[in-house]
């Protein structure tokens, strides 16, 4: 899988604001629209604490969107168990629904999940994933709305 890599804008000015819409909001707009941690983990690329979050041990089917702005991120049908205390994917619904970019913090470097449309961190991918692709979308539940089947 190919993703788009996006310009790490952490020292911005324009931190909080929506990077990758032609209609982009402000941070006092992600505010208003957000709940706190909503806002701490999408706009702030903060996490969650494992094992906290509402979906990760859900096993209800249906589709997982974007919290900030409805996008179709992930499908029930890949997630899967990865005992990390985050929902975990093996794929997106579509490559161009993500892109990712290189995350230095922490002193470890990882790769940063962010959705396409609205910019929101989503959360982090690694290569330690099952069978088919190897890979494991480590996704915060506060940057996700489940749409059930």
């Amino acid at each position: 899988m190919v993703f788009e890599k996006v310009q790490d804008d952490s020292n911005s000015s324009d931190k909080g604001r929506q990077t990758n819409s032609s209609n982009p909001k402000t941070d006092q707009e992600w505010r208003r629209e957000l709940t706190p941690e909503q806002y701490n983990i999408c706009r702030l690329r903060g996490t969650e604490s494992p094992f906290t979050g509402k979906y990760h041990s859900t096993k209800t089917a249906g589709t997982y969107r974007c919290v900030a702005c409805s996008s179709r991120l992930f499908s029930s049908e890949t997630k899967f168990e990865s005992g990390t205390g985050w929902p975990s994917f093996w794929s997106p619904i579509a490559e161009k629904s993500l892109s990712t970019k290189t995350d230095d913090s922490y002193s470890m470097r990882r790769i940063e999940v962010l959705c396409r449309q609205c910019g929101s961190h989503l959360g982090h991918l690694f290569e330690d994933g099952p069978t088919p692709t190897g890979k494991r979308y480590c996704i915060n539940s506060a940057a996700l709305d489940l749409e059930k089947k």
